[in-house]
């Protein structure tokens, strides 16, 4: 549900408890001048909890930084960003980097894996580098889930790219984290291997109860989300609920006509 309707402090009134992560009234400007790009002008979003939600938009229209911001990636020039109940823009370098390790989950088109490290230990090194153990059982589920129990000595020169984006998923669903966000996740794979790890997204949501948030151009990408929400221009200009590859073509191309 988005809140631009409502003013910041309404907004920070109506906060239910079951979302993961929300936007109130973000604003992000890049440059000075005349050369000055106002890529987010006044965002105002909610990302429930166990949900899976997909941000669509002409390319520049903000969605990547609208990511970027809520994911303490990038830092807004005003507005509020909040993780549960954290306000990001209260936390120190230290507790940011904290917060980036033991609670969110990234997934990028990019898959960056170390390339001398094995599957396994790509899958637990945020782990290894907070000093904590896996879960187990959790681990034991997802690598399961994600068919990667063959693959786990395997470095990433020796595994498919949809093998290494499944573990590049491990990774983050490893920790357990609050929220997983994706950066055009499928962008370098081919469609069998999109459609694996969307579905692997998907299930992150519906069997292990995840919230997953996803940049994407990909309509086929935003059928498997509950929820669309379209930027445009810096701006949330719609959503959509229950969307289908289809109705999300014809919506983005009303929005690149608009």
């Amino acid at each position: 549900m988005t809140s631009q309707a409502l003013d910041a402090d309404t907004a920070e009134q109506a906060v239910p408890l079951d979302v993961a992560a929300r936007a109130i009234d973000l604003v992000k400007v890049y440059g000075s001048g005349d050369t000055q790009v106002r890529a987010l002008d006044g965002v105002s979003a909610e990302f429930a909890k166990g949900e899976f939600t997909a941000i669509m938009g002409p390319s520049g229209s903000g969605k990547s930084t609208l990511m970027h911001c809520l994911a303490g990636l990038d830092s807004a020039s005003s507005g509020t960003v909040r993780i549960g109940d954290t306000d990001l823009a209260g936390l120190s370098d230290k507790q940011m980097t904290r917060l980036r390790r033991d609670r969110i989950g990234f997934v990028f088109q990019a898959f960056n894996l170390v390339p001398t490290l094995t599957a396994l230990e790509n899958i637990t090194l945020p782990l290894d580098i907070a000093g904590r153990k896996p879960d187990q059982d959790w681990l034991d589920t997802v690598l399961k889930r994600l068919g990667l129990t063959d693959r786990l000595t395997h470095r990433p020169s020796e595994l498919s790219g949809g093998q290494q984006q499944r573990v590049a998923c491990a990774r983050a669903l490893a920790g357990k984290p609050e929220i997983i966000f994706g950066d055009e996740p499928t962008g370098n794979l081919d469609s069998r291997a999109s459609g694996e790890v969307l579905s692997i997204l998907r299930a992150a949501v519906d069997e292990f109860e995840q919230t997953v948030v996803i940049v994407t151009h990909e309509p086929h990408a935003a059928g498997f989300a509950d929820r669309v929400v379209f930027l445009g221009d810096g701006k949330i200009v719609n959503e959509m609920r229950d969307p289908t590859a289809d109705t999300v073509l014809d919506r983005m191309k009303a929005l690149e006509q608009a």
